[in-house]
């Protein structure tokens, strides 16, 4: 035990990583002109993009979605079936719009591509302002005529490459400008931000996302329940007509023998048959106006709530290198870059003389 060795030798003592360090030091005092240098030219250089990077500006639009609570028709079921209703059909909702759905529903080409071709102002489309400020006109020169393409046209008659233009549009919004997020997951808050360079394009795309695509939500989730309820009402009021006009029938019958005798009862065979009618009629009359009331209550709690927290609103919210900002990281960035390069220089010259 007496003879191990607690340090191998190898290992450095404090002095020697003092000696180590004051070396170090003096080098680079050595090179104070080099790192003078190249602080002022990162001075300059975080200037200068302070300066010449344009700002970008957020339009941002929260909301609150609350689903349609489908409980109530299964507790409805029950009491329905005591008076021969069932409304089982009545009650399924599809399941493809629930839950985080919308979300991707804001990333999806077809709610992207009908917001930018939606109207920017009186003269112009939102893709024609985003081609304009992105200068993808000349950008894309080479492959496509971008000026030559009239974008205000249906859409069942753009070209190939006028499709291929809103595509790539709406893929360069979602990859780089477009954000969904839920602040919180356990609250059903969504909030969907725009970020660009130009102010109002997006105010005015954020705003028209947003409707479109929860205009698009709300129709889809109810559709089921309003087709039903629209079929549930045209035959409701198909058989209060049929009803009205047994009633009349029922009348004119009856008139026809006002005093009967009651020992010739061939008299009024014909207004048994209507009455007959009309009770018959009357039946099912009750049953689709129950059916109908029912449907209705389900079309209401089956319709999601989308509220407007906030939207944007001028000024946005902008994001920029302020210039003192810019000239402080643009100092210290070339700062730390020359250290580094005069460090691993002066490894390699070390390395050399050694070798």
């Amino acid at each position: 035990m007496t003879g191990k060795q607690h340090f191998s030798d190898n290992q450095w003592t404090f002095r020697e990583v003092i000696l180590n360090l004051n070396e170090w030091l003096g080098y680079f005092r050595l090179k104070w002109k080099v790192l003078l240098i190249s602080l002022a030219l990162g001075v300059l250089l975080g200037a200068l993009v302070s300066i010449f990077k344009k700002p970008v500006f957020h339009a941002e639009t929260s909301f609150v979605l609350e689903e349609g609570d489908g409980s109530s028709i299964g507790q409805m079921s029950g009491l329905a079936s005591l008076v021969g209703v069932n409304i089982g059909s009545l009650g399924s909702t599809s399941g493809l719009f629930q839950g985080d759905n919308i979300m991707e529903l804001y990333k999806s080409d077809r709610m992207l591509g009908e917001t930018l071709l939606s109207p920017f102002d009186e003269h112009s489309l939102l893709i024609d302002r985003y081609v304009s400020f992105e200068k993808l006109d000349k950008k894309w020169a080479s492959k496509v005529d971008i000026p030559a393409m009239d974008f205000s046209i249906s859409r069942d008659l753009f070209s190939v490459a006028q499709d291929s233009v809103v595509k790539e549009v709406s893929k360069l919004i979602r990859e780089n400008q477009l954000s969904v997020i839920k602040p919180d997951r356990k609250l059903s808050i969504i909030q969907v931000s725009i970020s660009s360079k130009d102010e109002k394009f997006a105010k005015v795309f954020n705003q028209t996302l947003v409707e479109k695509v929860n205009t698009f939500y709300y129709e889809t989730k109810t559709k089921k329940t309003g087709e039903n309820l629209s079929i549930l009402q045209a035959q409701a009021d198909s058989v209060r007509k049929i009803l009205d006009e047994s009633i009349g029938e029922y009348a004119a019958a009856t008139d026809q023998v006002p005093n009967a005798n009651p020992l010739r009862t061939r008299a009024t065979i014909e207004s048994r048959k209507r009455q007959i009618d009309v009770q018959a009629t009357g039946a099912v009359y009750e049953e689709v106006v129950k059916n109908l009331e029912i449907a209705k209550v389900n079309h209401r709690n089956n319709s999601p709530l989308i509220q407007i927290i906030d939207s944007p609103r001028y000024p946005l919210k902008r994001s920029e290198i302020r210039l003192v900002k810019g000239m402080v990281l643009g100092a210290f960035i070339t700062f730390i870059f020359v250290i580094f390069y005069l460090y691993f220089r002066r490894l390699y010259q070390k390395h050399v003389q050694e070798g």
